[in-house]
Order: structure tokens, then C-alpha cells, then sequence
């Protein structure tokens, strides 16, 4: 089974958070035997001191604990603007809670005793799932850079065209010439590196969705 190809072990977080010592200190080995940074906490509020600043990253959680349950911590992450990846792991658990846990967007259910087979299959979809979170992260912050670019007029002519705009439209829109419209369209394709209207509107769409 191939880990994370982009990014080695040693550069992915697994945040364990787990009351039974023994269980912690088990998902501790395989996961720090296969190279990953493994970070341990016995219990949730212990674990919500710590603010997560790394990725890729992903949480593995006992389902049931003392002062707070797998589901509020998750819902607490989701209120703090986190959207770590979680695997929540149960000896016992109610219908509801795995219910409110994968509507919440937990990424898998392990009921104890689980095989390590499963335990790897749902930290490394964890771990593609938060990267490719980071890597569309990282486009929105070098499209917003490339966007400040743009005179700002050149701005003005990426949004219209972007609303589907032709030429003669945004002449008239703006109160210019078409052979100025050309030019300004001409110099919002070269700046943003594109080469269609087709991935203009990708390029907006995407940046809007962030």
C-alpha cells in the first residue's frame, strides 16, 4: 500500500487523542513505526491547548471520553474553523453519535477491535484528503497574489469576464474603445499566465470557493 507519494512521513502529523493509555501508546507504535509525527493526548481539552499549525495533519479520536465526547470535540474543531480530517475509534458508541460524527465529516468509524490494515487505509485517506486541502490552500493564496497584480482596471476587466463579458460589452460597460478592451483584456491573460477564457472561469471559480 503506497503512502502519501508527495510527502514523506516524517512531514505528516497524526494527532492521537485517546483516554486508555494502552490503546494510545499501541496506535503510538504502528503510526510512529511507519514514520509519521505522532502527537499524544489523553484527553480532548488537553488536546484543544494545542492549536494545529501543520499540514498534511489528521486526528484520530476514541469516540467516548470522560469530559468530552469524539463528536463535541469535532464539532468544537469545525466552530474554530479547523477541518481536520478525523477517525473516530469506539469500543461502544450509539447509532446517533456515528450518525452526527460522518455528517460532521469524519472520514472513517473503527469499532474496536479493528485490524491495523483498516487503521492504515483511513490514515492515509485522511492524510490525501488533508493535502489536497493544503495544496488548493496554497492555489487561492498565489491566485490572490497574482490577482493584485492587475491595474485596476485590468481587475475590473478579469471580473467582467469572468461574468461572461465579451468585448463589446465591457467597451460599453467601462466607456472604452474595443481596441483598449482588447488591451486590457490582452494584459490580464499575460499577467495571470492563461491562455483561454475556459481557465479564466476555472481560475474564478475556484478562487471563489475559498
Amino acid at each position: 500500500m503506497a503512502l502519501n507519494a508527495n510527502i514523506p512521513p516524517e512531514h505528516q502529523h497524526i494527532f492521537v487523542i485517546e483516554d486508555d493509555e494502552s490503546m494510545r501508546e499501541t496506535l503510538s507504535g504502528i503510526l510512529k513505526f511507519l514514520g509519521y509525527q505522532v502527537h499524544l493526548f489523553s484527553n480532548p481539552l488537553e488536546f484543544l491547548k494545542t492549536t494545529i499549525q501543520v499540514a498534511p495533519a489528521i486526528i484520530i479520536t476514541d469516540m467516548r471520553m470522560p469530559d468530552m465526547s469524539g463528536v463535541e470535540l469535532q464539532a468544537e474543531l469545525l466552530k474554530r474553523g479547523r477541518q481536520v480530517p478525523i477517525i473516530f475509534i469506539s469500543g461502544e458508541s450509539t447509532v446517533p453519535q456515528t450518525i452526527s460524527a460522518m455528517k460532521q465529516g469524519a472520514i472513517e468509524f473503527l469499532t474496536k477491535p479493528f485490524e491495523r490494515e483498516q487503521l492504515m487505509e483511513a490514515v492515509i485517506r485522511g492524510l490525501k484528503q488533508d493535502t489536497a486541502k493544503m495544496h488548493a490552500h496554497l492555489e487561492h493564496l498565489a491566485v490572490e497574489q497574482s490577482l493584485k497584480g492587475l491595474a485596476p482596471r485590468e481587475r475590473q476587466v478579469f471580473d467582467l469576464l469572468s461574468l461572461g463579458f465579451n468585448n463589446a460589452e465591457i467597451m460599453a460597460k467601462m466607456g472604452i474603445s474595443l481596441d483598449t478592451a482588447k488591451q486590457y483584456k490582452s494584459e490580464v491573460m499575460r499577467k495571470l499566465g492563461l491562455r483561454s477564457l475556459s481557465q479564466l472561469l476555472a481560475l474564478k471559480k475556484g478562487n471563489t470557493q475559498h
